[in-house]
């Protein structure tokens, strides 16, 4: 490639993105005629709720909606926000400055990073974690110090096994919880450690709740926000991607310190023009949508994890029962890497996993399995596997 045209070092660092290379083995599998079960993505299969729709119909046809919107969101769509946090977690925020709406979750997520870390600054990241997490402090020139998980500390951020030399260097701490891609959950007091923790270092905390209301058996997940202090130190990111079956909507916010929303705010004015009004108009109605739409969502997650754990279990694999988010998290069988078992699995069965490595080098030794399908399909994805004598062993 002649010079002129290569791209910013910025690019060159970045590893190829795991779901641009699934779709590429997905279509090289259409190819050779396989009937592709893709439980690989976090692509919610359920349709959009009505009301939801009707919405943004009657939204489309209001002519006010069709121009620039502002670019701090609608004053409607904000107050929808923060009235749905106090609703769900007693937390007060000023719609004012304390709520922003983004082009989905995983823009803010980028875009926060590129705000607020320098080149050579220190993020901590955990490992496995959603790529945005990691991505967005790459591109911004960040240093990336990951926290590695572990099964054995139930997938928990260990605040204790991070040097102090680093603490004392980082600025920023990513996380998750309920988590992508192991779908573990955090008890209120380690929400509560880790806001001593940025207190005592003086570091800005991101923490992406998703997967707020996909919980199961009676598990309510913790906002940071509700954490005395949490308002301090950070921010938190939602989407209406994954309960309102939205993903393809482009629709989501962030909520918090009114000085960080402001430097994000700062920055998105100089990149993007905001979401479309009328989609802001049904992503307020989908956060006003009665409990008993979230409860359905909810029990069709539920009914496919127990069938999945159960299903896996007859192959040798023990998991754990999970009590949120739409994945399970499972190792792979001895002797192999993730995306070779992944490309395997692939390959002989036309049924998709992610291999973990995508997540970070503490995603290695397992897949993430998505719940994306019912359960006459993932009992054919069982039924598959059983034929081609995959098990854990």
């Amino acid at each position: 490639m002649k010079t002129w045209l290569k791209p910013a070092q910025r690019l060159e660092k970045l590893p190829q993105y795991v779901f641009a290379r699934l779709d590429e083995l997905k279509l090289r599998a259409k190819e050779q005629g396989l009937d592709l079960i893709d439980l690989g993505m976090g692509n919610p299969d359920g349709p959009t709720p009505q009301p939801v729709i009707d919405s943004a119909i009657a939204a489309l046809q209001n002519p006010k909606n069709h121009g620039y919107p502002p670019f701090e969101g609608t004053a409607s769509f904000r107050r929808a926000i923060t009235d749905w946090y106090h609703r769900r977690y007693n937390v007060q925020l000023d719609p004012e400055g304390e709520a922003l709406p983004l082009i989905g979750s995983k823009e803010g997520l980028g875009h926060l990073a590129i705000a607020y870390i320098n080149p050579g600054d220190v993020v901590l990241v955990p490992s496995p974690a959603y790529p945005a997490h990691f991505r967005g402090p790459l591109l911004a020139g960040g240093e990336i110090y990951e926290m590695i998980l572990t099964a054995e500390n139930n997938w928990l951020i260990d605040l204790k096994g991070i040097p102090e030399d680093i603490a004392k260097r980082a600025k920023v701490m990513y996380f998750n919880y309920p988590a992508n891609p192991t779908g573990a959950i955090a008890p209120r007091e380690f929400f509560e450690e880790v806001v001593a923790f940025a207190k005592k270092y003086e570091i800005l905390l991101v923490h992406d709740l998703c997967y707020a209301e996909l919980a199961f058996d009676g598990y309510v997940p913790t906002s940071l926000l509700e954490i005395e202090g949490g308002k301090d130190v950070g921010v938190e990111f939602h989407t209406l991607s994954k309960t309102y079956n939205m993903a393809g909507w482009r629709v989501g916010f962030v909520v918090g310190n009114r000085h960080v929303i402001q430097g994000l705010r700062t920055l998105k004015t100089n990149l993007d023009y905001g979401i479309f009004s009328a989609i802001q108009v049904a992503a307020e109605t989908a956060l006003q949508l009665p409990d008993k739409y979230l409860e359905e969502v909810c029990d069709r997650y539920k009914e496919r994890r127990d069938f999945l754990i159960a299903g896996l279990g007859a192959l040798g694999w023990d998991i754990p029962k999970t009590y949120a988010t739409m994945y399970l998290w499972i190792p792979v069988p001895s002797g192999m890497s993730s995306a070779d078992f992944a490309l395997k699995v692939l390959e002989s069965t036309g049924v998709v996993f992610t291999p973990g490595s995508a997540f970070g080098q503490g995603g290695e030794g397992y897949v993430r399995i998505s719940l994306i399908a019912d359960c006459d399909r993932l009992g054919e994805a069982l039924a598959r596997l059983k034929q081609a004598g995959i098990r854990y062993h």
